[in-house]
């Protein structure tokens, strides 16, 4: 098998430094499938290279995330759904990136900048996504992951921050009831992960009160943005826990 196709300058950009050609995409697969499909190393190459960073798009990034969450991509790909080409880098690191709040500005229970920064393991859960959706939108499939504790941020207490996705949000009853209720997009910021505009479900309704419950939040504290791909980003005001003297006294 040929690995080195002898080119001059990368196909897709002078800038490129692999300027005496690149290693076969069948090699590179059998590189990173060795390597059990390492995200930071994905992410490395995909910013030195051009040619390498539409690789990894295609198929790099597909292939980690079935890795990670196997039932979790079969569920959203069952039933005709399926994720377009070039929304795999954005659905890998949906999986592994907590993008908090870096500019402060998004959610109404924060005042500073929370930056972002990577987890190792996240459960994401279809049950949790199913609350977090108005009655009229009960039918639709979010995955939604456990919150991310951000814990003594000053005077915003402690913080959870969760992040998700919609399966087929095109058809989805979510984004029906956006469109009807016209709801706004923000006007600067956009959805993290792909970069597209995000809808905050701001209005009466949108957001179940019990909600709060399930992720031990104050009331009223609850507020997530979705985004036209069907990425969500949200955010609580956790309940406090006890001291370890009210633990004992229990």
């Amino acid at each position: 098998m040929e690995l080195v196709v002898k080119r001059y300058r990368c196909t897709h950009s002078a800038t490129c430094v692999c300027l005496k050609g690149h290693i076969s995409e069948d090699a590179m697969y059998l590189v990173f499938e060795h390597m059990k499909w390492n995200p930071k190393m994905i992410a490395i190459f995909s910013s030195v290279c051009k040619w390498f960073d539409e690789f990894a798009k295609r198929v790099l990034w597909k292939e980690f995330c079935h890795s990670r969450a196997p039932k979790m991509m079969k569920d959203l790909h069952s039933d005709g759904s399926h994720i377009v080409d070039g929304n795999w880098k954005a659905l890998g690191k949906l999986l592994i990136y907590c993008s908090a709040c870096p500019r402060g500005d998004l959610f109404g229970n924060i005042h500073v900048p929370i930056p972002g920064h990577f987890v190792y393991r996240t459960r994401f859960s279809r049950t949790l996504g199913k609350i977090l959706l108005p009655p009229q939108c009960r039918s639709d499939v979010l995955y939604v992951s456990e919150s991310c504790e951000h814990l003594d941020q000053g005077e915003e207490g402690d913080l959870g921050l969760f992040r998700g996705i919609f399966k087929s949000f095109a058809g989805s009853n979510m984004k029906k009831m956006l469109i009807e209720r016209q709801a706004k997009f923000h006007p600067n910021e956009a959805c993290p992960y792909c970069k597209t505009k995000l809808w905050h479900l701001m209005q009466p309704n949108m957001i179940p009160t019990s909600v709060s419950g399930r992720l031990d939040a104050d009331e009223d504290s609850v507020e997530y943005y979705v985004c036209l791909n069907g990425h969500i980003i949200g955010s609580c005001t956790l309940m406090p826990y006890s001291d370890s003297e009210d633990t004992k006294e229990e």
